[in-house]
């Protein structure tokens, strides 16, 4: 017959009659045998009725569906089920998200306003108005983040005013971009969506709700939603006073390197990260890490040979590619997977980080 086990703490505290534990003295006590069927007390099983039946736990354990103990299907077709499962509605979110091609690449959505300023006679949208245009800018998101930037550095903050948007996708009724609070531009708009609405001629816009956005408020019209388009007509801008700087990012005699710098900094660096975590095939995925170190290694090259992107003075092509490279360490280099480098691994590309950072406001 297996020997019973006594309680722990009562086996630890007095030994049997006739069992002396190696350098205690014996004791003229012993201790009482536990009834047939008692359990330990120290441990987890429960106690023992007088009958011997087991009493049920207070507190049952949860099993969620209790499948793999009551059904007689096989585990591999259930782990497999909610493998399946889970993807399609991960896929679904990612494209909702991120809209994809046949290959699995994210596809970024064509822009819903083309408008530009002009500094011609009986334009539309006059360069030269201030106070008459309005940018809503997302607060974090880098596409907002080179308009900010090409206001900042041709000092139009006092003649083009911003609303910075918050992120929060449940207060949004579209998209994730809400005014708090309420922006007074266009007459107290909540969220982005509804700017977009009150811009539309038919008050019902049908579309992505994206920023940066400049609007006209004089003509309550949507002048440009594409970053790329805003920056240029903000260099554009013919302003005089209140802190306008005679500063020229967009020069003529380099514009044609500028197009074609800005157009490699999009496709491998800007929208490469972008294509690194919103892909949904491990193809696609490979391509846009391979772009996205080939990106980064030709900026280290180049800005090896001049101080900026485009020779010594700074450029649109360098408020393009800043955005970016100031979030990469934090950002798209451990979230979206771009190829386990940082920017300190470039010491020509960090330096530039740096001095751009630096640069007086």
């Amino acid at each position: 017959m297996a020997a019973r086990s006594l309680p722990v703490a009562l086996a630890h505290a007095s030994p049997a009659r006739g069992h002396r534990r190696e350098g205690t003295p014996s004791v003229g006590c012993a201790t009482r045998r536990p009834r047939r069927g008692a359990a330990s007390r120290g441990g987890d099983a429960p106690a023992a009725g007088r009958r011997g039946r087991v009493r049920a736990s207070a507190q049952q354990p949860d099993k969620g569906f209790n499948l793999l103990e009551t059904l007689v299907i096989p585990q591999g077709l259930i782990v497999k089920g909610a493998k399946a499962t889970w993807f399609t509605i991960w896929e679904a979110m990612m494209k909702e998200l991120a809209p994809q091609d046949s290959s699995g690449s994210y596809a970024r959505p064509k822009d819903s306003f083309q408008e530009t300023l002009s500094a011609a006679a009986g334009a539309a949208f006059p360069a030269s108005a201030s106070g008459r245009y309005h940018l809503y800018s997302g607060n974090a998101c880098p596409w907002c983040h080179r308009a900010l930037l090409a206001l900042a550095l041709r000092g139009l903050c006092a003649h083009v005013s911003v609303t910075h948007l918050v992120s929060d996708a449940e207060r949004a009724s579209r998209g994730g971009w809400v005014c708090d609070p309420p922006e007074e531009a266009l007459g107290g708009q909540r969220d982005l969506r509804q700017v977009y609405d009150a811009i539309s001629e038919d008050g019902a816009y049908v579309g992505r709700c994206t920023a940066p956005l400049l609007v006209d408020k004089l003509s309550r019209r949507g002048v440009n939603n594409n970053s790329w388009d805003i920056v240029r007509m903000l260099n554009e801008m013919d302003l005089q006073g209140a802190g306008a700087r005679e500063v020229d990012l967009y020069p003529e005699a380099l514009r044609a390197e500028i197009d074609a710098q800005f157009a490699y900094i999009y496709e491998k660096i800007n929208n490469g990260v972008y294509r690194c975590g919103f892909s949904t095939t491990q193809a696609a995925y490979d391509r846009a890490v391979a772009d996205v170190s080939e990106g980064l290694a030709a900026m280290e090259e180049r800005l090896q040979r001049s101080r900026f992107v485009v020779g010594d003075k700074i450029t649109l092509a360098d408020v393009v590619l800043f955005p970016t490279i100031s979030r990469f360490d934090t950002v798209y280099g451990p979230y979206f997977r771009c190829g386990g480098r940082r920017i300190a691994d470039f010491p020509a590309l960090y330096r530039w980080c740096r001095d751009f950072w630096n640069l007086p406001p």
